[in-house]
């Protein structure tokens, strides 16, 4: 148990709110009478009994001894009360220790893998956890749990709490988890309550130089070996500025944690002075120093989001356009724009006949004991077999 809250606050009778609808906690600082609980829940005729003992359990793990504390409970899941309950407390300022860990889910503790499929990876708001539950079912190569520009600036302190237990209580199917920071000295802050917890991949924001990427892989690194864990913790840094874009090359080799390279074009073309279209003529230089970039430091290139969900032909023509310049994958903000994404990024016959041929002239030449590989006249260098294995992989076969 921590040091109670109440010798490190201000003064009894401060107040802690966590303010959400899913699920309202005030927790009022006494001098003495123990916890007095207010408690009311839609659930309250089959959940009720569990749910307060769920509360006095974690008031005793955060540290509060006497204290009023209020609930009204919209039938959130207990990982979301606890956050909800833990960011009340922390509001107090007062010492909650190591916080509520939640049990974790079954089947989300695997490692990731540097070069696996980023196709698709699907935008979450960090404090919206109904976005978060099924999030899973729609196959998503990634899941991104953003602590950044989703998020309002009063609601961030809660929000990596709120991920925190997401992390560890939802099972996301085989979506690599990632989180998206925020920037400077509250992005490192938020490393401290997610780098350790069950995440696979860091998102960057607004990256200009390399020294932005260093100070997070360190303070991930630092993280890690604190609490012993050896599974990487990989980062994407992502472009949106002018000033990133041309020092693409350098932020993508800033630490050999990095797997991929993204490129953000909202923020992009607001800061060249210009408005984003759809033909995205304005950003083809910008698009063209990430793709180079990433491929250079032996990286994934990742495009931008498509940001109207009703458009699906627009999308289909944008993720055909980001194939052909190079780029891997792509940012989803609604989990129907998924299938089409994958259906456009997945080989089409000719290059899937053209990769197989590739594959298996290498594979006879290793049969062989040949050190060199040819296909009819051509010879074949290892980066060409490299990218058609990748191309049969991606089609299933």
């Amino acid at each position: 148990m921590s040091t109670p809250v109440e010798s490190n606050a201000a003064e009894c009778g401060q107040r802690g709110e966590s303010v959400r609808s899913d699920c309202w906690v005030a927790v009022t600082l006494a001098k003495a009478g123990g916890i007095e609980l207010d408690f009311k829940s839609k659930v309250e005729s089959m959940y009720g009994d569990s749910i307060r003992e769920l509360i006095l359990d974690g008031l005793s793990r955060l540290g509060v001894v006497n204290a009023k504390v209020e609930v009204e409970d919209a039938g959130a899941l207990p990982f979301v009360i606890m956050a909800r309950l833990e960011a009340a407390v922390r509001r107090l300022g007062g010492d909650v220790g190591a916080g509520l860990l939640p049990e974790v889910a079954p089947n989300t503790d695997q490692a990731s893998e540097r070069d696996r499929f980023r196709r698709s990876r699907l935008y979450l708001p960090g404090n919206e956890p109904k976005f978060m539950l099924n999030a899973g079912l729609h196959k998503p190569d990634a899941v991104i749990l953003d602590l950044e520009d989703s998020v309002a600036p009063p609601e961030k302190d809660a929000a990596r709490i709120l991920v925190r237990n997401a992390l560890l209580s939802i099972n996301f199917s085989t979506a690599e988890r990632m989180v998206r920071i925020n920037q400077g000295d509250r992005g490192l802050e938020d490393l401290d309550f997610i780098a350790t917890h069950n995440l696979h991949l860091v998102l960057i924001p607004k990256v200009e130089s390399p020294v932005q990427v260093q100070q997070v892989d360190q303070r991930i690194q630092t993280l890690l070996a604190k609490e012993k864990i050896n599974q990487p913790v990989y980062l994407m840094p992502i472009v949106e500025s002018a000033l990133g874009a041309i020092n693409a090359y350098n932020i993508a080799t800033a630490s050999p944690n990095i797997v991929a390279l993204a490129i953000g074009l909202e923020d992009y073309t607001a800061d060249i002075g210009v408005a984003r279209t759809n033909n995205g003529r304005e950003s083809v230089w910008a698009r063209s120093q990430v793709i180079n970039a990433a491929r250079a430091a032996r990286v994934q290139p990742i495009d931008t989001v498509f940001s109207d969900v009703s458009d699906m032909a627009g999308l289909r023509a944008s993720v055909l356009e980001a194939k052909s310049l190079g780029f891997d994958g792509k940012g989803c903000i609604h989990p129907r724009q998924i299938a089409v994404i994958h259906e456009c990024f997945a080989p089409t016959a000719d290059e899937l006949a053209k990769a197989n041929r590739i594959v298996d002239a290498f594979e006879e030449a290793q049969a062989k004991g040949l050190g060199v590989v040819s296909l009819g006249s051509k010879m074949i260098d290892a980066p060409v077999v490299k990218r058609a294995q990748r191309v049969v992989r991606m089609s299933g076969q």
